[in-house]
């Protein structure tokens, strides 16, 4: 089992202290929040171990998990990294593309592995059709959220959208070629809703909409490729596969038939994929620790982590 501490024990920290509390892939070891009356609270109410600096808990584990606000990422991450330390580090990555990068160049350099916090890559419910969706050419995503002062201290885009924008970077394999965005700052200082139109070379074009001031939540993407569409509902954990195919000779009475300008007959069929029900930060968490114990790559690299904060600023800066 791997040692594992945790940087932080705020609302997100909390989960990740009672899951890498019951893995089995982790000893937890402790934790260290710089709120020492939060801390402390943390401490009784669940009798984990508490440090009282960042560098004793750092030197008693393997492995740092970093939750901690995001302007202090990327000093606790060098820390962890210098001294030989494993970091899992939330999203966004850092505050900056640069510290992002300072990061992958230390890893590098210690050889330690590091996995960002990007959870919807570990939704049973994207997991259950992501083989299906290829070389899509329009994909539309809306994540929508109910006003909670918990992240307002960052933009709508670096709080919800960039999981979207993870999730289609990992999929759309190619570079951007032009992005158009708006937002507007309703409640806080910083934009509360966003819309971005990211373009890329290969001509696919995602249009991407987050909002944390609606009525009612929504976390929802739809791909649309050749021959076939998919949706994925985040927050319900449900998707569907809508696939064409040329259609048979002689069609079955309950056959859906489409016929377009041309002549061209297509079958339409319903795929409905197995989702298996699994707990994402848990999965995250783990699938890292196997990419420790057996040396290979985290599901959701440091380098996925910085394109996304890159692509985010590139959407930032269009306000």
């Amino acid at each position: 089992m791997l040692k594992a501490g945790v940087l932080g024990a705020g609302h997100l920290g909390k989960i990740h202290l009672r899951l890498l509390n019951q893995s089995k892939k982790y000893e937890l070891i402790g934790f260290y929040d710089a709120d020492t009356a939060n801390a402390q609270r943390v401490a009784d109410e669940f009798g984990y171990k508490l440090f009282d600096s960042i560098d004793a808990l750092i030197d008693a584990v393997d492995v740092v998990d970093i939750v901690t606000p995001t302007l202090s990422h990327h000093d606790c991450a060098i820390k962890a990294i210098t001294k030989g330390k494993h970091i899992f580090i939330e999203k966004p990555i850092t505050n900056t593309v640069a510290e992002a990068e300072a990061i992958r160049a230390l890893v590098a350099l210690h050889k330690v592995k590091g996995q960002v916090g990007h959870v919807e890559r570990f939704n049973p419910a994207f997991i259950a059709v992501k083989n299906d969706i290829n070389t899509p050419m329009f994909i539309e995503t809306h994540r929508l959220a109910e006003f909670n002062p918990r992240g307002t201290d960052v933009p709508v885009v670096l709080d919800l959208m960039i999981h979207d924008i993870d999730i289609i970077l990992s999929i759309v394999k190619s570079e951007v070629k032009h992005i158009s965005a708006s937002g507007v700052a309703v409640i806080s200082d910083t934009p509360d809703i966003a819309n971005a139109r990211i373009e890329f070379k290969n001509g696919c074009v995602a249009n991407l909409t987050a909002s944390r001031i609606s009525l009612k939540k929504m976390r929802k993407a739809r791909f649309f490729q050749k021959d076939a569409y998919i949706s994925v509902d985040f927050l319900e954990k449900k998707c569907e596969v809508v696939k064409m195919k040329d259609a048979p000779e002689q069609p079955g009475d309950f056959d859906m038939i489409l016929q377009n300008a041309e002549g061209a007959k297509k079958q339409i069929y319903f795929d409905n994929p197995k989702i298996t029900e699994v707990n994402s930060i848990l999965d995250e968490l783990e699938t890292f620790a196997d990419a420790i114990t057996n040396d290979t790559t985290p599901v959701v690299t440091l380098h996925d982590g910085t394109e996304a904060l890159r692509v985010a600023n590139m959407i930032i800066n269009q306000f």
